[in-house]
């Protein structure tokens, strides 16, 4: 299985960068930083850290919210969502790895606005790819990318972090 490596900081500075333009553009007041487990919750640690905010970092496992249980099968390994107990009116900074078809996002911010209804959500990713399913897109990314459906994106840490394309190979 053939892989491609990205630089990761060049596409963690992008990302900030454009939070940072968002943040300000939206005036987003003390916004709260939201991580989806795994892949976004190590960019949400990096994110958060680079822009040094004072809220505590949320972190979101949106197992229980996917809708592609029969295709993907349940994941054993559930985590514990960590979020403030109030978002009602909060604004919100919502990160993840890859956005591919949409469906990882729609699960979160499902959760989300079962904990309360946001000042507004701030979507910011590291990879955009092609592959969208449900009307969504990212405010923010690192970079924007198109891959063939055999190649797959992988991000491996928490420590080192780091981004892989993989190219999947089909068994004989």
């Amino acid at each position: 299985m053939p892989t491609q490596n990205l630089n990761i900081n060049s596409l963690l500075d992008e990302l900030e960068a454009a939070i940072r333009l968002q943040i300000n553009d939206r005036q987003l007041k003390n916004p709260i930083f939201i991580g989806i487990h795994s892949g976004g919750a190590w960019v949400a640690e990096q994110i958060h850290q680079r822009i040094g905010s004072l809220e505590p970092l949320g972190l979101l496992d949106i197992t229980f919210y996917r809708d592609d249980f029969t295709q993907i099968g349940m994941h054993p390994k559930v985590k514990p969502s960590q979020l403030p107990p109030h978002l009602e009116g909060r604004d919100i900074i919502l990160i993840d790895d890859v956005f591919y078809t949409g469906r990882t996002i729609r699960a979160a911010l499902n959760e989300i606005f079962d904990y309360g209804r946001p000042n507004q959500v701030l979507l910011a990713v590291l990879i955009e790819r092609n592959g969208r399913q449900i009307p969504l897109q990212p405010d923010c990314y690192g970079i924007r990318m198109s891959l063939p459906e055999n190649q797959r994106i992988k991000l491996t840490g928490p420590t080192p972090l780091g981004i892989h394309i993989e190219t999947l190979t089909c068994a004989a």
